[in-house]
């Protein structure tokens, strides 16, 4: 996997909650300082952003980055009938955004419970979503992915849960994004999970977590990086981006050398 395309999510930043007080641009920066090739963004920190497709693809341009996704989520955790034309009309933006940017996909959160109610009829509410958000990308040429999480209340944990999604979405259509750290927080075999779904795969998360299932720095938990890329040759639409992202107590306390040490990391592994 020599041609492998290293990028950094900036979620490390996101999850720092109203700590966190710069400007996209200090992130974007902090992200090519540290050598990254690709970056993928959020919807929530896209910030002066949002509405500037062009003003975002000089920036990436003048730091030599590439957007690899836009990472959307909703309020209602894409589970809520009475809420779902309200979020596509939302994904429609957000796919008119992508469309500027050759090649990037728009990655949509876990289907999460934010209310009470039958479990599947949540999870039929987010495979309506997650489908006709699609077809939607389908008209505009932006490829759709799903990003499972281990997340509190999210419909989106273990095996089981990832093959009743799964089932319910257009094999064709709606890819995924596996997230390593994720995976291995809620699934016996992370091996396994990924090969089952493996023809899915448009990108990956790698991010590591220890056997208690705490957030841990890269190649200090449980991921075994090299077994999970030797998994995405198998993967036919794989597009050779792998997201780095970072979620540890280190990274909280100094997200921008957090995510140069494991950039650093990568290096090593000859990436």
């Amino acid at each position: 996997m020599k041609d492998l395309r290293i990028a950094c999510q900036t979620y490390t930043w996101e999850m720092l909650g109203p700590a966190w007080r710069d400007r996209p641009d200090d992130v974007i920066g902090a992200i090519a300082a540290a050598g990254y090739a690709g970056i993928e963004i959020s919807d929530a920190m896209l910030g002066c952003y949002s509405d500037d497709p062009g003003g975002l693809a000089c920036t990436l341009d003048r730091h030599r980055l590439e957007l690899v996704a836009v990472a959307v989520s909703s309020a209602s955790g894409f589970t809520e009938r009475d809420r779902a034309e309200g979020d596509l009309e939302g994904l429609r933006h957000w796919l008119d955004f992508v469309a500027h940017f050759p090649g990037a996909v728009i990655s949509l959160g876990s289907a999460t419970a934010v209310t009470g109610g039958p479990r599947d009829d949540k999870l039929a509410v987010a495979a309506e979503i997650y489908n006709r958000t699609a077809m939607l990308g389908a008209t505009v040429g932006v490829e759709v992915a799903i990003h499972p999480s281990s997340h509190r209340n999210t419909l989106l944990f273990d095996r089981a849960d990832y093959d009743r999604m799964f089932s319910l979405l257009d094999r064709d259509s709606v890819g995924w994004v596996p997230d390593t750290g994720h995976i291995l927080r809620g699934h016996a075999d992370i091996f396994d999970t990924l090969r089952a779904h493996r023809d899915r795969i448009r990108y990956l998360h790698l991010k590591d977590a220890d056997a208690r299932g705490r957030w841990a720095m890269l190649g200090q938990g449980g991921c075994d990086i090299g077994a999970v890329l030797e998994v995405l040759n198998e993967a036919p639409r794989f597009n050779h981006w792998v997201v780095v992202e970072e979620e540890s107590d280190e990274a909280a306390a100094d997200p921008a050398t957090a995510v140069a040490t494991n950039r650093a990391l990568m290096r090593t592994l000859g990436f």
